[in-house]
């Protein structure tokens, strides 16, 4: 019974030392990312999903990090190892759950970098595809901010690209701003991000 008892005490000890690393990385991994050294950021993410299989957000954070930076470049070849290394980390978690709102809204994120990028050659390939995964993602988590505004300023871009009004978007914007203020985040680490870029939308839209 003294062993059962100790080899259970070792356990659980292993337990919450391992939990304390994946906190401490994952508080260095942002840490790193608000310093703006975007690379040790993502590398420090992909270090913590080595070890954390059962965790969806490191692999997360490498996608978000290297989409996010992915959008400030325009050398082709940055854009393509970023946003290789964020799709790569994306399919990872893609592959365990499909039904994870937050996980589409990142895809679409990475589409729409790309169309961004340059909008005659991926416009047209992606955008019905950036759409569709807002849809389902919207289906899924009707409350969830980044779903609503990131559907809203992707149509926004595609309104002023055709020259078509852009106030129904603006609405949508407007409702975001107010779910951010409601939004409970499941973990201290689960996405909260998107509120300060709704904010700047609004006005852009006044």
């Amino acid at each position: 019974m003294t062993k059962i008892s100790i080899a259970i005490a070792f356990f659980i000890c292993n337990l919450l030392s391992a939990q304390g690393q994946f906190e401490q990385g994952m508080g260095k991994a942002f840490q790193l990312w608000g310093e703006g050294k975007s690379t040790e950021a993502s590398d420090v993410f992909e270090r913590i999903a080595a070890a954390e299989k059962t965790s969806w957000l490191p692999n997360y954070y490498v996608a978000l990090v290297n989409t996010t930076s992915a959008f400030g470049t325009k050398d082709k070849d940055k854009i393509n190892l970023l946003l290789t290394k964020a799709q790569n980390a994306l399919d990872t978690e893609m592959v365990k759950d499909q039904n994870n709102a937050e996980l589409l809204v990142l895809q679409a994120m990475i589409y729409t970098a790309w169309v961004a990028f340059d909008p005659m050659t991926n416009g047209q390939k992606l955008s019905g595809k950036v759409m569709e995964l807002y849809g389902k993602a919207q289906v899924i988590a009707p409350e969830n901010p980044r779903v609503v505004f990131g559907k809203a300023e992707f149509e926004i871009g595609a309104a002023q690209f055709w020259g078509t009004d852009t106030k129904p978007m603006c609405a949508q914007i407007e409702k975001a701003i107010g779910l951010f203020a409601t939004f409970k985040p499941e973990t201290p680490f689960s996405p909260k991000w998107g509120l300060e870029r709704a904010q700047e939308a609004q006005k852009n839209c006044k």
